[in-house]
């Protein structure tokens, strides 16, 4: 099975966690690693958003769409795939997708942070961003929404991985979370950029603390991906910026995501890797 031009990795043996991984990057990176060989288990929830004249369609459709899609392609190359619904706000999830990615395939060896409950929101006047799209005050509504999943999620997962692979005596894991934002803040995106540094950090925490037992963790900040939200406004500020270069399509970091799973990578931890 090959959903990829890239050289394989072999992840045989290997069992993946991927949330978010109904669209876009978290779908391209439970396709990759079970190209490698790997169990995936597909964690995902059926999104419906409002109206946005600044998003497409397209996105909208994908983040409502349940991931039997993806899971039949994996399965129609020879791969091994399942999925289920959560909701990752509720604490009872991590447990409960450990345990079913236990029963479909094995424990649990790579676990992928991709799912978000991504935001738009501002400190300033509430209209709408630099692209267009709706954009509200920063609330408690808007950082719960964000920090539950992006950051509280994320610990709750590493947490449950590192207590099996502890009480199992596992010698090799990996860690992935993808983040966003900058050192300075992400403006328009504010409880979304501190959400994601929160991960960061539970990452790199892991990195330390873990790295006795076999486990490398590491971020990895995706460019532009267009996911169905790149439109021209977004295509003309990437070509008009010092700081941006590429607009990247899933598969390009799913590519990357399967070399730090590999062994090529196993001396690669406590980074967050920046693709442009």
């Amino acid at each position: 099975m090959q959903a990829s031009s890239a050289q394989p990795f072999d992840l045989s043996g290997h069992i993946a966690l991927v949330t978010g991984a109904n669209h876009g990057i978290g779908a391209a990176i439970a396709r990759r690693l079970a190209a490698a060989g790997a169990g995936v288990l597909l964690s995902f929830l059926r999104l419906i958003d409002p109206p946005d004249g600044g998003s497409p369609n397209a996105l909208t459709t994908d983040r409502a769409r349940p991931a039997d899609d993806v899971v039949e392609e994996i399965r129609s190359l020879g791969g091994r795939a399942a999925a289920i619904e959560a909701d990752l706000r509720d604490p009872a999830a991590a447990p409960m997708l450990f345990d079913m990615a236990q029963r479909e395939f094995g424990p649990v060896d790579i676990l992928i942070n991709n799912a978000s409950g991504w935001r738009t929101d501002t400190f300033r006047t509430p209209d709408s961003d630099r692209l267009g799209r709706s954009l509200g005050r920063v609330s408690a509504e808007t950082i719960d929404a964000v920090f539950s999943v992006d950051a509280r999620a994320s610990a709750l997962l590493i947490a449950e991985f590192a207590k099996r692979h502890l009480d199992r005596g596992g010698t090799w894991g990996r860690i992935i979370g993808l983040t966003s934002g900058g050192p300075l803040g992400f403006p328009e995106e504010v409880s979304y950029g501190a959400a994601k540094a929160a991960l960061e950090n539970y990452t790199m925490s892991a990195a330390f603390e873990l790295a006795a037992y076999g486990v490398t963790a590491n971020g990895v900040h995706p460019p532009v991906t267009d996911t169905g939200w790149v439109t021209p406004a977004v295509r003309e500020a990437v070509a008009q910026s010092g700081e941006l270069i590429h607009i990247a399509s899933p598969d390009d970091v799913a590519d990357v995501v399967a070399f730090l799973c590999s062994e090529h990578a196993r001396l690669i931890t406590a980074n967050v890797i920046h693709l442009r």
